[in-house]
């Protein structure tokens, strides 16, 4: 920054204070002329806080100096959107380390945020990271790694999306086998220590001085306090730069209080363990409790690193499913090649039971696919020239060949880990309340310890320092904002795991939430409760066989395009039948079709355009009748001016319609069905899957109208739809969901994707957010009951009760003979909170899925992926 700039005046006139002036290079999208630039350099301006813009057209960038306590990138690239332009920043994801419970996260965000040029930072501790918006022309890597840094955490590395990552398997790794030594080093020594300061029990020993035990004690102490404990320190370090504090601090404070009061009463030579105000202890030093704690809570940390690794079990399996390597065809010899060094167009070679390595489209050969990692389904897909496989699936029995089509991060794989991931790490509305109390925790857990100080100074039992001493020092052991931390994003990414494993992508957190209040299911009928094309429903037939029938059918609507001839060709075709050329064809727009086959006229559409042609229809009638009170389209048939049958055509609802619908209002949810189809075919659908509220006759602009109509009553609506028509309502709607083979752009307008195809996962997806809530609450119980009941009995409630000694046998362990609560049961307790919590939250990946969804009935599901699935 200039001088000049530093010195800049501000709108009242006033000098500016110099460093409040920052400037903030961001990139503009959608500029094509002089114009643009002037419209985003005033909607610039405009903004509060903003001294001056300047906009450059070739370089599609925005200068824009402010004042940061008044306007913020946020504020930035509203105004440039609202200009009609964009400002998409850059999303990096780093990989953090050190953070320990939920002020760090608080911490890092901060930290973060306050670099010139990011957008908005999102740290989850589950993780261990950081997502991060920014300006890259503004901020780099080495600009957020020193935030990370100076707050008193690290940054590990950065995030590759949707590739291998043996760098963070391997810090994980070194952190479990850095905490495991740290452990046992820490415990081994409080329990020699514990053991020694019982020495006076020997009688062999009994004449050693007291001094010199704790000399020897003070020996084992210092490398715990300082090289196990080092963590500790270092992190309350970080957070005293930025003024604030954590669950390090607590810790770090609890134990130094100890260390420095035995370290007083060892170099003193018995001054104190013969005072009143200090005594009590055998050798009148703590050294062993300072040792426990420290160890305690690493094993807590150690445990929980074990615990935690396995939350992200899901994408660790979706991750190992991509080969290593890959067989490509170099001219006529086959190469095994590095999968980073495949590249599009390649041409792969896949054998009877290996991985598909990337994603392709078969050139030759014929085989059957295991797509079950993509949607749950372990129905084999048939396979054969021009269709589409994808990385991470099982090829069957046949050999073959494919063109590469998506490497890397492009193949349906990478994109779906990419998605899972951020979804994992998003932030679920219940845990901004959280955010807030901890925000809180720890200055008043230091408030409350200072306070238990002074009351026991004041009127606490001899000897008066050394109860101060431990009930101040159980207070700050005890606290743990940890499982806080932990209650929501470890039960989050669980779920959201579960679900991907199943074919049920979630999109994020807030998502997973919502769909747990869920009142009203609209569901769209075409393609989400029905097959979505047209297929003969019934036969009638008049003097001919069915396979006659279909012969002259077929043959007059083989030129035609509508999607009744369609069915009639498909219906056919699976009868094995020939078909004929129809010759003299013609098509009356909206009534039918007429041809010469075989040297006779043969008619099909409507019966009013056979009458019209001279052919009596009278004894279909009852027929025709039927078949539109079913839903069903019939067309008419007649050859050389004679009635000979009718094909009911309509599109079949499918197998499992019917149960997914049970199944929703078994949870309580009303369903209901939305078309644009014609009321009584609705209604005939409808009673076919046991829907009563049907709203027909919608134009597809206007069904985002229907689900705001639910809303306005005050419920809370999902919609399901798989059609470009669909997603305004999909978007509007408070949870979207997306049939997975239907259009690009309601998959990407979708909040959740239902990878099979399978409108029963309607329910399971619901079914896994309420379990997956059901244990977010159980977790905030723990950790809120473990503070608000624990830290009262730290501070030595239970004293008055139990202060003439009549503690229980075995409670005193714990609470001494006088109902003070010993520090190293404290650290213990506290350890155990945080693994409860995590292991409560891995117990929704132990659930079978049969639990969220509804027994499978017959009939075959949809196509399991197509071309659309991969929007993700």
């Amino acid at each position: 920054m200039t001088t000049s700039e530093k010195a800049d005046l501000d709108t009242s006139g006033a000098e500016r204070t110099p460093d409040k002036i920052t400037s903030i290079t961001m990139p503009i999208t959608g500029m094509t002329c002089a114009a643009c630039v002037v419209h985003v350099g005033n909607a610039l301006r405009e903004v509060d806080g903003v001294m001056d813009a300047e906009v450059n057209l070739a370089t599609e960038r925005a200068t824009v100096r402010l004042d940061p306590g008044m306007a913020n990138p946020d504020d930035l690239m509203k105004a440039v959107e609202s200009a009609g332009y964009g400002a998409a920043p850059e999303t990096i994801t780093l990989s953090l380390g050190g953070m320990t419970c939920a002020a760090c996260v608080g911490h890092i965000e901060k930290a973060l945020n306050s670099v010139t040029g990011v957008v908005q930072a999102n740290v989850n501790l589950a993780t261990e990271r950081a997502s991060i918006e920014y300006f890259p022309a503004t901020t780099d890597l080495s600009d957020l790694r020193a935030a990370v840094s100076d707050a008193g955490y690290s940054v590990e590395g950065v995030v590759d999306d949707g590739q291998s990552r043996p760098d963070e398997e391997a810090r994980r790794a070194a952190r479990v086998r850095y905490l495991r030594i740290r452990v046992t080093a820490a415990l081994t020594a409080a329990v020699v220590m514990m053991l020694t300061m019982q020495y006076q029990s020997v009688s062999a020993l009994e004449d050693i001085s007291p001094t010199l035990i704790n000399v020897f004690l003070l020996a084992i102490a210092t490398p715990i306090q300082f090289w196990a404990g080092k963590e500790f320190y270092t992190g309350a370090w970080g957070a005293l730069k930025h003024r604030t504090s954590n669950m390090n601090t607590l810790i770090a404070i609890g134990t130094s209080v100890a260390f420095a009061y035995s370290f007083a009463a060892t170099v003193s030579r018995g001054t104190f363990e013969s005072s009143t105000l200090f005594g009590g202890h055998s050798t009148g030093t703590y050294f062993d409790v300072a040792a426990a704690i420290i160890g305690l809570i690493l094993l807590g940390r150690f445990l929980e690193a074990r615990a935690r690794g396995r939350t992200s079990d899901a994408i660790k399996k979706l991750i190992g499913m991509q080969p290593r390597t890959a067989l490509v065809a170099r001219g006529d010899e086959l190469v095994e090649t590095p999968i980073e060094n495949v590249v599009e167009g390649d041409v792969l070679v896949v054998r009877p039971g290996e991985r598909i390595a990337v994603d392709g489209l078969i050139v030759s050969g014929t085989t059957s696919i295991d797509e079950s990692m993509l949607t749950g389904e372990s129905i084999p897909v048939e396979k054969t020239a021009d269709d589409k496989v994808f990385a991470g699936t099982v090829n069957g029995h046949g050999s073959i060949r494919f063109a590469a089509t998506g490497v890397g991060r492009e193949t349906l794989l990478s994109q779906i880990i990419k998605m899972v991931e951020d979804a994992q790490g998003s932030r679920a509305p219940i845990q901004r309340l959280v955010d807030m109390i901890t925000a809180r925790f720890v200055p008043v857990v230091l408030v409350i310890a200072t306070a238990v100080f002074i009351t026991w100074s004041l009127i606490g039992p001899a000897p008066i320092y050394v109860n101060a001493l431990l009930a101040t020092v159980a207070v700050l052991v005890i606290a743990c904002p940890c499982a806080l931390g932990l209650a929501t994003p470890t039960a989050v990414m669980v779920g959201m795991g579960r679900g991907a494993e199943n074919g049920i992508l979630i999109r994020n957190a807030e998502a997973l939430e919502t769909a747990h209040k869920l009142e009203v299911v609209v569901l769209d009928k075409t393609g989400t409760l029905t097959e979505g094309r047209p297929r003969v429903a019934s036969v009638q037939t008049f003097g001919v066989s069915e396979d006659a029938l279909f012969e002259a059918a077929a043959a007059v609507e083989r030129p035609s395009e509508h999607p009744l001839a369609a069915a009639v060709l498909e219906e056919a075709s699976a009868r094995g039948l020939q078909i004929m050329e129809a010759s003299d064809f013609e098509a009356v727009a909206g009534r039918g079709v007429r041809g010469t086959v075989d040297g006779r006229i043969v008619l099909a559409g409507t019966a009013a355009f056979l009458e019209g042609e001279g052919v009596h229809t009278s004894d279909a009638e009852s027929d025709i009748t039927t078949l539109t009170t079913n839903g069903e389209t019939p067309l008419v048939i007649a050859r050389d001016g004679a009635l000979i049958g009718v094909i009911g055509v309509a599109d079949r609802v499918k197998s499992e319609a019917l149960q997914a619908i049970l199944d929703l209002k078994s949870l309580g949810i009303e369903p209901v069905m939305l078309t644009g189809d014609n009321r009584r075919t609705a209604e005939a659908v409808a009673r076919q899957v046991g829907i009563e509220n049907v709203v027909a006759e919608v134009m597809p602009a206007d069904k985002a109208d229907v689900v705001a109509r639910f809303q306005a009553e005050g419920r809370r609506v999902a919609m399901v739809g798989d059609g470009i028509n669909d997603a305004p309502a999909l978007a509007l709607a408070d949870v979207g969901i997306a049939i997975g083979t239907g259009a690009d752009v309601a998959i990407e307008t979708a909040d959740i994707t239902l990878m099979r195809g399978d409108v029963r996962d309607v329910g399971a997806a619901i079914r896994l957010s309420r379990s997956t809530m059901r244990t977010i609450k159980q977790n905030l119980f723990w950790a809120f009951f473990y503070n608000v009941a624990l830290i009262p009995v730290a501070a030595g409630v239970l004293y008055p009760f139990w202060s003439d000694g009549s503690v229980p046998g075995a409670l005193q362990p714990i609470l001494g003979n006088n109902g003070v609560l010993n520090p190293i049961a404290a650290a213990g307790a506290m350890a155990i909170s945080s693994v409860t919590v995590v292991l409560n939250s891995l117990r929704l990946g132990r659930k079978p899925m049969s639990e969220h969804r509804p027994p499978t009935g017959g009939g075959t599901l949809a196509e399991p992926v197509m071309a659309a699935a991969e929007a993700h």
